[in-house]
């Protein structure tokens, strides 16, 4: 058999066999705006040279079938670079942090929320009475629509999270006649298409919806150094973002038409933690106190 000479630029997507070299991997390409670029932290296995392992990566096209590869011991998508032409596809959040305040009539600093405690064990008269009680006192959330004592917006997150898409359906239209005014969704455990689905109906609907992280920290816990965590803020909330190693952003990132969002604190925080949190996060965030309600002295009435 000779040697196959014909560049990559004519070979195109005629059938058969190819050099590898002419259809995955060019060592001299230089990127365009137009590319999804990725960054991965490789660990090899076991006498696996570190560059052999990269090279299985950079030479794989997909965030995929490259974790099973024998090569890899461990393996982590890092960053992604998302092209403006891509961005422009996405549904992305109906409005901006501004319309969020202006729905809720909170404005000037972070919302504060809670989960009920204890999770499991109220009656459902209990579980009212201490919704109640913490939205009287002052909270935004607890995860009831309570407004005529206090005189302000108050949510109680129902969860619309469900086995099917039929049923979870079932419980935000369930929500909406409620007249809540957000509902909360298990984005993992739920799935990616069926959290479509969801925001469609809640944007159709007017309602808003607040990402829980269930499952998320088997996968990947935000924790790290202060600067790490304030270049994951700057994407949720900033439509565009310089590229800041520092802050492990490897690549600037233009967000385009896409409207920020309201991060969230939350897990194993208090009232004392109060001006920490506020330095690093600011006032567009919502901060969510569970045992650091329920714990505190004073208990969940403080007003």
């Amino acid at each position: 058999m000779s040697l196959q000479t014909e560049t990559k630029e004519s070979v195109g997507f005629k059938a058969g066999v190819k050099d590898y070299k002419l259809t995955y991997y060019t060592l001299d390409y230089e990127t365009k705006d137009t590319d999804i670029l990725t960054t991965f932290l490789v660990t090899p296995q076991p006498g696996v040279l570190p560059e052999e392992a990269g090279v299985t990566v950079a030479a794989e096209s997909s965030i995929g079938n490259v974790f099973g590869f024998k090569a890899m011991h461990a393996l982590r998508l890092e960053y992604l670079r998302i092209p403006n032409a891509y961005v422009k596809t996405f549904q992305g959040p109906p409005h901006d942090i501004q319309v969020e305040r202006d729905k809720l009539n909170k404005c000037g600093s972070p919302l504060l929320g809670c989960t009920i405690k204890p999770k499991l064990g109220l009656s459902a008269k209990n579980n009212g009475i201490v919704v109640y009680e913490c939205l009287h006192g002052g909270l935004d959330f607890t995860k009831d629509d309570e407004n005529v004592k206090t005189g302000e917006i108050k949510g109680h997150y129902l969860n619309a999270t469900a086995g099917t898409c039929e049923k979870m359906r079932k419980r935000v239209v369930f929500a909406r006649e409620l007249g809540v005014p957000i509902v909360i969704h298990d984005y993992l455990t739920g799935g990616f298409t069926a959290y479509t689905s969801l925001a469609q109906y809640c944007r159709d609907n007017g309602l808003l919806v607040h990402i829980h992280r269930a499952m998320h920290a088997i996968i990947g816990k935000l924790e790290g150094e202060r600067e790490i965590t304030l270049g994951f803020v700057d994407l949720l909330r900033d439509d565009f973002v310089e590229k800041d190693r520092s802050r492990d952003i490897y690549f600037t990132q233009d967000w385009v038409s896409l409207p920020g969002v309201l991060l969230i604190a939350s897990e194993g925080i208090h009232v004392w933690h109060m001006h920490a949190l506020t330095d690093i996060f600011g006032d567009d965030s919502v901060l969510q106190f569970g045992r650091g309600t329920f714990g505190h002295p004073w208990d969940n009435a403080l007003k």
